[in-house]
């Protein structure tokens, strides 16, 4: 109970591209493939990059704004085609699951809030190292996309968690905004989607630099 007292947080919320899993660079091919398949304005690196952690079909259509609203069916298609010719090419990022161990063995309730599919989360999580690790899971297509706060009100709700006691971590300004409109606090890593430039003005607590960093940094201060 002392221990437990003393943390800041009881509930730590993590975003899953670009924060915990490799994913940005094949998320950021898939989008402007899928782009090209049907015949749109193919995004840049940093704009394909910048929609990462939205839900998909939002995501996609602001990445191809010239795309028509009737072609984002086939978008959301060739996107995901793209992505699982090479989804179980993918990993965590290195230091992830020592950081989770450490976390679960103090005793943080440990969930997902994350852009992906139901079905996509599961298949990652389905991992052998990653079964029952997560307490809990919120994907934009059963609640809401970033930065909706759906997700985290739901994961504070099940589990009887205040926003105080709560910390959301992730890659994107989405995930920043989705915190904040939570009114939880959170934490920022830079080797993910977004340039971290775009942090500041959303107050996280820190900006991690390495999982190393955000490991080091959780255990002293969250």
């Amino acid at each position: 109970m002392s221990e437990s007292r003393s943390r800041r947080f009881d509930l730590i919320a993590f975003d899953w591209d670009g924060t915990l899993y490799d994913s940005t660079a094949c998320i950021v091919r898939s989008i402007q493939e899928a782009v090209r398949d049907v015949g749109g304005a193919i995004p840049s690196d940093e704009a394909a990059a910048w929609v990462i952690g939205m839900a998909l079909p939002d995501a996609l259509a602001k990445a191809a704004p010239d795309v028509r609203p009737d072609q984002y069916p086939e978008l959301v298609n060739r996107y995901r085609y793209h992505y699982l010719q090479h989804q179980d090419d993918l990993s965590l990022f290195s230091g992830v699951l020592p950081m989770l161990n450490d976390l679960r063995e103090r005793g943080y309730l440990l969930t997902v809030a994350t852009g992906k599919s139901r079905r996509g989360l599961d298949h990652v999580l389905a991992a052998v190292e990653l079964r029952g690790m997560f307490d809990d899971s919120r994907t934009a297509d059963e609640t809401a996309g970033k930065p909706h706060p759906l997700m985290l009100e739901e994961l504070m709700a099940q589990w009887s968690i205040e926003p105080a006691r709560t910390l959301m971590i992730g890659d994107t300004t989405h995930d920043l905004e989705m915190a904040r409109a939570a009114g939880c606090a959170s934490v920022g890593v830079s080797y993910g989607a977004h340039d971290t430039r775009g942090f500041a003005v959303l107050k996280p607590l820190h900006v991690a630099g390495s999982v190393a960093d955000l490991h080091h940094w959780l255990l002293k201060h969250a």
